[in-house]
Order: structure tokens, then sequence, then C-alpha cells
């Protein structure tokens, strides 16, 4: 299980070391349970010099190598400030910021060569799902990016299905249509790979998961964890996550020792 908190454009640096903090004094993460937190860019070089009780994420990176690329970031420099993951395709970047899915491939190959591991977003706003292409929009943004790969990379991709139409809007995809999406893009890597590592890639739920449907969410059978936001901008609410993807993955090794 991985619990991934995306601050997106929220918290002062202060802010941010108080979480560190707060966070760091709360119990260890439960057996099983990976944590990850993207803090804004211009923290991450000193974040990555401390030693967090968290794995370092990033919310973005260059679609570019080195260069005259005035305010771009490679996946190189990210590596060298103590990143270990890196956010792309998130919705707010392919929405707001033309992160198509040529650009958005071409990131996840940068960030593939420097040793860093992906945390891929796919998903489909309300009207893909009201026309009912949105298994399609969904296969065509995999095709583009990920089921392409060579299948050594794979250890090092994390796939997380966001439904636009929940993020920050306080809707939430019931527990049936995010596991019905979840298998459907297990079977598309099945598919792609073969089942051992469509098995061992992590799919993450991301669109308003929160202390108080996350046991639901993360207890479906093609849910992995979950990919952030609001909740994750406060320790409290963030360790409850963690603990709730915790009691998943305790029962899910005593359901496989069983």
């Amino acid at each position: 299980m991985l619990v991934a908190g995306n601050w997106k454009s929220n918290k002062s640096f202060n802010e941010a070391k108080e979480f560190a903090n707060a966070f760091a004094a709360m119990p260890a993460a439960p057996a099983g349970v990976e944590v990850m937190i993207a803090p804004p860019a211009p923290y991450l070089a000193a974040m990555g010099e401390a030693q967090l009780p968290f794995r370092l994420g990033a919310q973005n990176v260059s679609a570019t190598g080195p260069g005259a690329f005035t305010g771009e970031f490679t996946a190189e420099m990210l590596a060298g400030s103590g990143v270990q993951d890196v956010i792309v395709g998130h919705s707010e970047r392919r929405d707001g910021f033309g992160d198509d899915d040529k650009v958005v491939a071409e990131k996840v190959s940068r960030v593939l060569d420097a040793g860093l591991r992906v945390i891929f977003c796919c998903g489909e706003s309300l009207q893909d799902r009201q026309t009912d292409v949105h298994f399609d929009k969904v296969l065509r943004q995999l095709e583009s990016a990920v089921l392409h790969l060579p299948a050594e990379a794979m250890d090092r991709v994390v796939v997380a299905y966001e439904p636009i139409w929940a993020i920050g809007t306080g809707l939430t995809a019931s527990e049936d249509q995010a596991q019905e999406m979840h298998a459907a893009i297990r079977g598309w890597l099945r598919e792609a790979f073969d089942e051992a590592t469509a098995k061992s890639i992590p799919l993450l739920y991301g669109g308003s998961c929160k202390p108080a449907n996350a046991d639901q969410l993360f207890a479906c059978e093609d849910v992995d964890g979950g990919l952030i936001g609001g909740a994750a901008l406060d320790p409290d609410s963030f360790r409850a996550l963690v603990e709730a993807a915790g009691r998943v993955s305790e029962a899910r090794q005593q359901a496989e020792a069983s």
C-alpha cells in the first residue's frame, strides 16, 4: 500500500517544517505501507537534506533536459535534491498547463531515465463518464506513456487513477466505480506485460479520498492506496489515511497467509 500526499501550491516553508516535525513524532507507518509527500518545488532541496519520515516526491518535472529553459527543472536536478518520486500527468497539469499526452510521455521517460519512480496520473472528466468514453480516455492515456515501456522499468511505475470530476469537489467515486476502473487498468497492464508485473504495480485512487471513506476505498481489491490532496495537508488526517492503509495491508497479508 502507498499513501502519497500532494500538497499542490499550499503551505509556507515554516508550515512544511511543522508538518514534517508533527508527522515524525507520530508512530512509524504500519508494516506494508509506504508514505510519500510531494511539497511545493521550492522546498524540495531543504526537505531532501532532512531525515524525513516519508519518501520525498515532486509535483512536476521538465519535459526537457538541461539547457536554456527558464523556469524548468530536470529530473536529474530532482534526483540531486533527494527526490525519490515524481507525479506526472496530474489532471491539473494536463488541463491547466498544457501537458498533453505527448508531453506527459516525455516526462515519464525523463523521470525513469533519472532513476526515479514515476506516479503516473490518468483519469476522466465528468463529460467523459456521462458519455460513456471514460474507459477509452484512461486507456489512451496509459497507451501514450506507460503500456509501451520496457518491462524492466515497471518496478518504478505507480499508476494513480483520478476521476477528474471528484478532485477538489467533495464528490468521490463509489467503491464500485473505483474498483471497476482499477480492475480495467490492471487488466490493460496484464495484457501489455504479464500477470506478475501487473499485480506488482501499485494502483492508487486519487479523488477526494479522506479518513471518512479511506477504509472502503482502500479495501477494494485493485486499490493499493491513494494519491491524496486536501486531506494530506493536515498531519492528523494524513496519519489517519496511513492507518487505514495499514489496516487493509494487514488484512491482505492475513488473507494470503490463510
